[in-house]
């Protein structure tokens, strides 16, 4: 089985799930985000902030690929770029620190590893260019999938609450742990990433 984590550019955009590539919740704040769905323009917002985050900061995300058979992927960037993380009552993200703002990895590749290469190959990305930490906000009522990742979960593989709060409390991932990482975490981060999007099956190459 191959594997391959690739940085996320505009040209493999479209191997991300379709409501995931048409999605600006963390991409624009809650103003301009309802503003771009009903226009109906938010694909063309998101491949917009993508392409601004590539020129300004590098690299914002990787795509799994296995058997070139895009199957999961992981979005970050620094608070800055987030215009919706300002709208959460926990905010603002630690300035040493990276926002995780969604990931998925496909029901029929959970249980491989997948979730964990690629969260320390995001911890190796981030640690070279000087960030101590991913935060996170989550959802500590969390019921069904949903742009903002359930705070149960974040905790189970290792994520700290640094500001509590009874909805949507942030929490924090020292990076350096994560490249320590053993087989146990392995189920706890298919079950967080996992639960991220319903969505059954990505586009085929």
């Amino acid at each position: 089985m191959g594997r391959r984590l690739v940085p996320l550019t505009l040209d493999n955009l479209q191997d991300l799930p379709n409501r995931c590539r048409a999605c600006v919740f963390w991409e624009l704040d809650p103003v301009s985000g309802e503003a771009a769905v009903n226009a109906g323009t938010p694909a063309l917002e998101k491949e917009a902030w993508i392409s601004a985050v590539l020129l300004d900061w590098g690299s914002c995300g990787r795509v799994v690929y296995v058997d070139d058979v895009p199957v999961g992927f992981v979005l970050y960037a620094p608070p800055a770029y987030v215009p919706r993380s300002t709208a959460f009552p926990t905010s603002p993200v630690s300035p040493d620190a990276v926002q995780l703002m969604t990931a998925f990895i496909m029901p029929g590749y959970q249980g491989q590893g997948l979730g964990r290469v690629m969260v320390q190959t995001v911890a190796k990305d981030l640690l070279r260019r000087g960030f101590k930490a991913i935060e996170a906000f989550g959802d500590a009522r969390w019921k069904e999938p949903a742009c903002v990742l359930p705070a149960d979960h974040l905790l189970a593989v290792g994520f700290k609450t640094v500001r509590p709060h009874p909805t949507y409390p942030r929490l924090r991932l020292e990076l350096r742990t994560t490249l320590s990482w053993k087989e146990d975490v392995e189920l706890a981060l298919d079950r967080l990433l996992g639960a991220v999007q319903k969505e059954p099956a990505l586009r085929p190459l």
